[in-house]
């Protein structure tokens, strides 16, 4: 097996972290220390451009505006309470170790990189460990309505790929508590007038001046119209790309236009193959479905996950005796049971629903149980615990979770690839800093579950109000207006796409081309790859792609309010996402985290990496339309976790 790519040109660019020197625990305060700052009395001329208002964006331009910043915050949605942070459900990590079961800084950084199946940078995923205390007493403080324990104490619970409670939450809306914290400290600012808000405004297109991010094209969803806006730096917060495959649990609304465009204007798109397939969500039922709902993996506390025994045994469930039962997870993973991390409880399901022993009237969803829970603790525990989850599930499904076990199957969830970073979370673009989901650094081929709003409020808290000062502090730029050529060509390009958009006059949908990227993204890019479906995707998008450019229906003057026309932009994006994302897969010929390759596993059937040829971050630079993206490598070095065959056994 050799490393060198098989399709794609190998890059030459050398790609450095910049992270400081010396033992990981001090590296972090040794860059705040020898970072440059900026005079509490300058800050009010630098202006700083946030697009997304989730824990990231919001967090960010709530820290900045206090600081004194002057922040033109953007969103698409309505208000930045309707970020898609606000639905996450089940908890946010921190090494506080306040059950005193050995969790320390040091065991959260390493079941982080084991985690991630040994695909992230080191310093990086340490400093995230090392600011998680801080992000709980943040929240806490900005009154955040944490679970407590009965003698008032912040009360935590078990989450997957770790063996102690960790995992602060507020029942199950964790994201929305989070959330309204950090919307009402941005909208303090808003008050004060250091942070202005621009809503129901997207993104199109990065403006560089020389070689430096100096703002954004974005346009007004309410009027049709395309401004152009100037900063001294811009903040991406925008989220990840799981709706490239159409069906996911991400919001509708939620896509990678933003990121995708600043690819294009020269910004690294690292490890766009590392996609995560959470275990637990309610099962595909229909063709008329544009998204899937998401069941916490917190309920694997308290839920046992099993199907039957016998191939195809239809009988309902509360029909099946225990001993024709199978706890597959419980089996196979003694240690961790049904918290095991998400790559690896997915893969089991899928395995088990292969052989035929699925749930449900497709086979394709296994049983989530709680009766064992509620004959031990009550069914009123189990309410205060996961009552609006199980309001939910029931809902939807019409079935009473109480009464019966909950039906659920893997769905694509989260991105862990993204724009590259340095550790100033900077891109290749000076001046382009990307924070939370939409950047790659923190969880490498797999997130643990409460981790991605550590890594967002670490960004937008902690992180980025600290590297970014040292940026503008050292680097000088002229003062520059929208009307300079590089907004001018930035808004040509836009205007441009548009037009083209709507000049198609087709009769197809773009959910319908959606939905079709959507399959062959699941069945060929999916939970289980192989050299054969990454080269049928690889041949299948493109055609995609055309067949969208010349059959597309866009009813729209493009000077009004017009859903469809945002929705085909996206998708347009996602149709040339999409062909990286197997692109990228193909090239990564191991299996790791959440990229399974079925060539590449172990004889108990678990991913097998290849560390002498695929110990790196692959970052794809953008070529020019029509062109294959060029693959640039950053070498992983481990100091301090050294990479084994993970086992959760």
């Amino acid at each position: 097996m050799s490393g060198a790519p098989q399709i794609a040109p190998a890059g030459t660019r050398k790609l450095d972290a910049r992270a400081p020197s010396g033992p990981v625990p001090e590296r972090w305060d040794k860059y705040k220390f020898d970072a440059k700052l900026v005079n509490p009395a300058n800050r009010r001329k630098f202006t700083v451009i946030i697009v997304g208002t989730g824990l990231a964006g919001g967090a960010a331009a709530a820290t900045l505006g206090e600081a004194g910043y002057n922040v033109l915050s953007f969103c698409i949605q309505d208000s930045p309470r309707r970020a898609h942070s606000i639905a996450a459900q089940g908890g946010i990590n921190a090494a506080k170790n306040y059950r005193y079961d050995g969790d320390s800084v040091m065991r959260l950084f390493y079941d982080t990189v084991k985690g991630g199946d040994y695909r992230a940078r080191e310093s990086n995923v340490y400093r995230l460990a090392q600011v998680s205390n801080n992000i709980i007493d943040q929240c806490v403080a900005a009154g955040v309505p944490f679970a407590r324990e009965y003698g008032g104490l912040l009360d935590t619970r078990s989450f997957g790929g770790a063996q102690l409670q960790r995992t602060f939450y507020a029942r199950g809306q964790t994201g929305q508590q989070l959330l309204i914290g950090a919307y009402s400290s941005m909208m303090r600012q808003v008050a004060a007038g250091t942070v202005k808000m621009f809503p129901r405004h997207e993104m199109l297109d990065l403006v560089v001046v020389d070689g430096r991010a100096r703002g954004i094209i974005a346009r007004n969803l309410i009027t049709g119209k395309v401004e152009r806006f100037e900063a001294h730096a811009v903040l991406l917060a925008t989220g990840g790309y799981a709706n490239t495959y159409f069906l996911s649990t991400n919001a509708v609304n939620s896509n990678a236009t933003a990121i995708w465009r600043a690819y294009k204007r020269g910004a690294l798109f690292a490890n766009p193959c590392f996609t995560q397939i959470h275990p637990t969500c309610i099962p595909v039922s229909g063709d008329h479905q544009s998204k899937l709902t998401l069941m916490s993996e917190s309920l694997r506390n308290d839920g046992r996950v099993w199907v039957p025994k016998a191939k195809g045994d239809k009988r309902p469930p509360l029909e099946v005796p225990e001993d024709e039962r199978d706890y597959y997870l419980e089996r196979r993973y003694p240690a961790f049971g049904n918290l095991v991390p998400r790559d690896v409880a997915s893969r089991a399901s899928k395995a088990v629903c292969d052989e035929g022993r699925g749930a449900g009237d497709t086979g394709l969803s296994v049983y989530l149980d709680f009766a064992d829970s509620i004959k031990r603790v009550g069914e009123n525990v189990i309410r205060e615990r996961y009552g609006n989850l199980f309001q939910m599930y029931e809902k939807i499904t019409d079935e009473n979770p109480y009464k019966t076990p909950m039906r659920i199957y893997p769905a694509v969830h989260y991105t862990m690839g993204g724009l590259w970073v340095d550790y100033d979370l900077m891109s290749t673009i000076p001046g382009l800093f990307v924070m939370g989901e939409a950047n790659f650094s923190d969880h490498g081929a797999n997130r643990l579950g409460a981790s991605a709003l550590m890594q967002g409020l670490a960004d937008g808290y902690f992180v980025a109000p600290s590297t970014l000062p040292h940026y503008l502090a050292s680097t000088p730029m002229p003062k520059i207006a929208t009307d300079h050529d590089a907004f001018k060509e930035a808004e040509s390009t836009v205007q441009a796409k548009l037009k083209r958009l709507i000049d198609v006059r087709g009769k197809r949908t773009p959910r319908d081309v959606h939905r079709s990227l959507g399959k062959v993204m699941w069945d060929n890019v999916g939970m289980g790859r192989t050299d054969a479906s990454l080269k049928r995707a690889l041949a299948a998008i493109p055609g995609l792609r055309e067949e969208f450019w010349k059959t597309v229906s866009v009813p729209s003057s493009g000077e009004e309010f017009s859903q469809v026309l945002e929705y085909a932009g996206r998708v347009a994006d996602y149709l040339e996402l999409g062909e990286l994302i197997a692109l990228d897969a193909l090239e990564r010929r191991e299996s790791c985290g959440g990229h399974f390759r079925e060539e590449y596993q172990t004889p108990d059937n678990e991913a097998q990496r290849d560390d002498e040829h695929f110990a790196h971050v692959a970052a794809w630079e953008y070529a020019g339309d029509g062109k294959m993206p060029i693959r640039n490598v950053e070498s992983l070095d481990f100091e301090y976790v050294h990479p084994t065959q993970r086992s959760y056994k």
